[in-house]
């Protein structure tokens, strides 16, 4: 979700298969320990990749797992040849190449990137986009949605969200269109967790939400 000079990402906190929960902690859960339990679980973790870009994952959780770990590696080697940050446009063409590159047989992923591109005169710039899983990029200019409560969170986000929100207003009315709409969604929720993104600092915090 986009403000003024600074833009949100926000996901719940339940990992599980179908209608069984399996953890209300996921962030701080190893993801290959439950990927051995049960192969079909599907989560939601947010990941940062510089200090100024985040990408939410929402998915397989081993599609989770391994694309991560593959995005950490691309970027590592954009940093070295380049020598310098990605930029989150630059980013958002990465991950949707890479999954394309498996469109045959894809990743059961829907990524959510957002950051603070680099104006040529130097200031920050709100930038967010989404993917389906064979890498379609919907660029937008106010919120973009995934996950199994989309259609929830579409119905709420375009009735809170305003142009030109500051960051506390923004974390508050991210905060309100996530937790409003996974209470509609059976397969969402226990908690969630809300990164601020700001041209100075980086504001998480995490939320209580319902339990059953």
């Amino acid at each position: 979700m986009v403000g003024k000079d600074c833009v949100a990402i926000a996901s719940d906190l339940r990992l599980g298969t179908q209608a069984l929960g399996i953890s209300s902690n996921f962030q701080r859960v190893p993801v290959s320990h439950f990927s051995r339990v049960c192969p079909s679980l599907t989560i939601c973790q947010v990941f940062p990749i510089t200090d100024r870009l985040y990408v939410g994952l929402p998915g397989l959780g081993t599609d989770v797992t391994t694309l991560y770990e593959r995005f950490r590696y691309r970027v590592n080697m954009y940093t070295i040849k380049e020598e310098r940050e990605i930029h989150p446009e630059t980013f958002t063409h990465m991950v949707s190449s890479t999954l394309y590159e498996h469109r045959f047989g894809p990743y059961f992923i829907e990524p959510v990137v957002a950051g603070l591109s680099k104006l040529p005169t130097g200031g920050l710039k709100p930038f967010i986009a989404a993917m389906d899983l064979i890498g379609c990029i919907n660029f937008a200019k106010d919120f973009v949605v995934a996950g199994t409560a989309s259609s929830k969170l579409y119905g709420v986000a375009e009735g809170l969200w305003e142009p030109d929100l500051e960051p506390e207003d923004l974390f508050e009315t991210i905060s309100q269109t996530l937790l409003n709409a996974v209470d509609r969604d059976a397969f969402s929720g226990w908690g969630a967790v809300v990164h601020v993104i700001t041209k100075d600092r980086v504001i998480s915090r995490t939320l209580k939400a319902r339990m059953d």
